[in-house]
Parts: structure tokens; C-alpha cells; sequence
């Protein structure tokens, strides 16, 4: 059986992540590396990695099977994901929650256009957090999800910082805090506003005279990132920064707490916890895993948008329906 010919856009820790992601799914190759930076400026992992400029990707129409779109989701995957969808299969991880219906209408149109597959939103939360959501609600109708992140870096609230003007580079920790989690892990249903529930801690190098005062007010109020929490902005410089800051740690909990039998008089509580080295290494594998799931369903003659909650495990996996049977169950 040929492999799944994969094509990298954006080359940061995503791109990487996924690079190396590739190497340990034998059904997958990767055809290459399309950036907006000069091709030459790249240097890839591996030394046998291509890699090309964005504007050269129409020529390899009809070579790629999927392309994993590595972007940021403020200013790339929006105009990015619905114009490559029209010509690729393509999978990304939008993260911006309360933009997702938008996102997925434009990108669905435009996939549906092209008679392609697009998959959005394929990281853990919004990703795999949603699925777990899905499935435990199901599961236990009368109750409450409880979502709590970090200890960790957000990517992409990271890298909301860096695009306020006069930042030279940034690193944002999500902190939960310990006392409303240990009362959801309890059993108890508590009523938690956001600001309940997580600290934002911003470590930010300013550009030199540049007004810190104006960065952390934009940074603190900025929509759907860090207006409804508590938000904390500390300048250091960027030596700090690259000496304290380089790891790319992240995590969280996700909680259902729900009520059984005739008098609801019992409680389940469903927990799922990730603890991860690497944000972007562990983004880049569910990436590649929908990666496989959208080349399988536009082989089966399908078109459009999907998420997570669209897509069945059997999908994602490198194996036949019997091999799963006597894995998994």
C-alpha cells in the first residue's frame, strides 16, 4: 500500500513537532516543508526534508495527499485553513473556542467547494478535551464538565503576546488553581467563574523604550485570551526569557462530575489528566493521527468540514477493523 504523502506548512514548533511526528507512522511520508520565510533560511531535522516556499504549493497539486497546517490561530489558520481547503485535504488547530462556528462554516464551504476533507480544531483542547467532553456527557447526563490547564504554556495565547506591538518575544503559563480543582476532583459541583478557576502569567520582553504600561493593558483586556481572567504581566529581558523559558511544558484535567440512580443519590466523578513534556511535540501527533483520518475520508468520497466529534477512532488508527478488535477491546 502506497503512504500517506504529508505536506508541512509553517516550519515553528508545530512544523517540527511534526517532522518528527511523521517518523513513527510507517503509512506516512513527508512529502515537505512550505514556508513564507526564504526556503534556504530552513534548516529541517531531518537533512533529507524538502523544503519549498509557500508559493510554490499550487504546483504540487494533486501530489499531497493532506497538508497539516502548522499556523498561529489569530492571524494564519483563519485566512489560511478555507483557502487551502479548496485545493487539499488539510487539518489544523484552531484553538480560538468562541470562533470555532465561524471558523468551520468558512472552511466547510470552502472545502465542499473543492471536494476536499478539512479537519479543524484537532489538538487536545479544543481536540481531544472536546471528545472526552462528548463522551462523558453522554455518559452521565445529569452533571457538570469541569476543564481546568496548565501547569503549562499556551501556545497560542503565547503567541497572541508577541503579535502586541512593541514585543520582541513572550511566554504565557496557565496556573490552575489548586483549591477549585481539588474541590471539582472532591465530587462536589461547585459554581466556578473563570477567574475562579485559572491565573494567566505572562513573562514578556519588551522592544527597548518601548511602552510597557500600553503593552500590558493590551494585554490584559485582549478578547477571548485573557479579558475574563486574572492576568499577570512580568517583564524580563530576553535573556531571561531564552535562558528560563524555552521549554514548551503544558497539561490539564478534565472533569465530569455526574449524579446516578432514581434519587440521583450517587456520585461519579470521570477524570482525564495530560502531563506533557512538550505541548507542540504531543499537538503535532493528533495532528498527524486526523491527518490519516481525513485522507481515509476523502478516499471514501466524502467532502467538507470535520471536528473531532465528526470523525470515529477507527479512523485515526494504522490498522483493519480486526486488528483493532483484538487490540482494543
Amino acid at each position: 500500500m502506497s503512504q500517506i504523502k504529508i505536506g508541512i506548512i509553517g516550519y515553528g514548533n508545530l512544523g517540527r513537532g511534526t517532522e518528527a511526528a511523521l517518523k513513527q507512522n510507517p503509512d506516512m511520508e513527508l512529502f515537505g516543508v512550505f514556508t513564507r520565510r526564504d526556503p534556504q533560511s530552513i534548516a529541517p531535522a531531518s537533512k533529507d526534508t524538502k523544503v519549498y516556499h509557500l508559493d510554490d504549493l499550487s504546483a504540487f497539486t494533486g501530489e499531497i495527499d493532506v497538508l497539516i497546517l502548522c499556523g498561529g490561530s489569530t492571524n494564519d489558520l483563519p485566512a489560511m485553513t478555507p483557502v487551502l481547503a479548496r485545493s487539499f485535504n488539510v487539518v489544523d488547530s484552531f484553538d480560538t473556542h468562541a470562533k470555532i462556528p465561524e471558523h468551520f462554516a468558512a472552511v466547510d464551504s470552502a472545502a465542499k467547494d473543492g471536494g476536499t476533507i478539512a479537519v479543524i480544531s484537532a489538538g487536545w483542547d479544543p481536540g481531544l478535551f472536546s471528545l472526552n467532553k462528548a463522551v462523558s456527557e453522554a455518559m452521565l447526563p445529569s452533571g457538570a464538565n469541569y476543564a481546568f490547564w496548565g501547569y503549562g504554556v499556551s501556545q497560542g495565547h503565547s503567541e497572541a503576546i508577541r503579535r502586541v506591538d512593541g514585543v520582541l518575544d513572550a511566554r504565557q503559563y496557565t496556573v490552575p488553581i489548586e483549591a477549585a480543582l481539588e474541590a471539582v476532583r472532591s465530587g462536589a459541583m461547585p459554581e466556578l467563574t473563570t477567574r475562579e478557576k485559572h491565573l494567566r502569567l505572562c513573562y514578556v520582553a519588551a522592544e527597548d523604550g518601548a511602552d510597557t504600561e500600553r503593552i500590558e493593558r493590551e494585554i490584559v483586556t485582549m478578547p477571548y485570551y485573557f479579558d475574563e481572567y486574572n492576568t499577570e504581566v512580568r517583564f524580563i529581558s530576553i535573556d531571561e526569557l531564552e535562558r528560563d523559558h524555552q521549554g514548551l511544558p503544558h497539561g490539564g484535567n478534565l472533569f465530569r462530575t455526574g449524579k446516578t440512580g432514581l434519587n440521583e443519590e450517587n456520585t461519579q466523578v470521570i477524570e482525564c489528566r495530560l502531563q506533557l513534556d512538550s505541548n507542540p511535540e504531543f499537538t503535532s501527533s493528533i495532528l498527524v493521527a486526523y491527518a490519516r483520518a481525513a485522507y481515509r475520508l476523502q478516499q471514501e468520497g466524502q467532502s467538507g468540514c470535520r471536528t473531532v466529534l465528526d470523525i470515529a477512532p477507527a479512523h485515526l488508527l494504522p490498522m483493519s477493523p480486526k486488528e483493532m478488535r483484538a487490540k482494543f477491546l
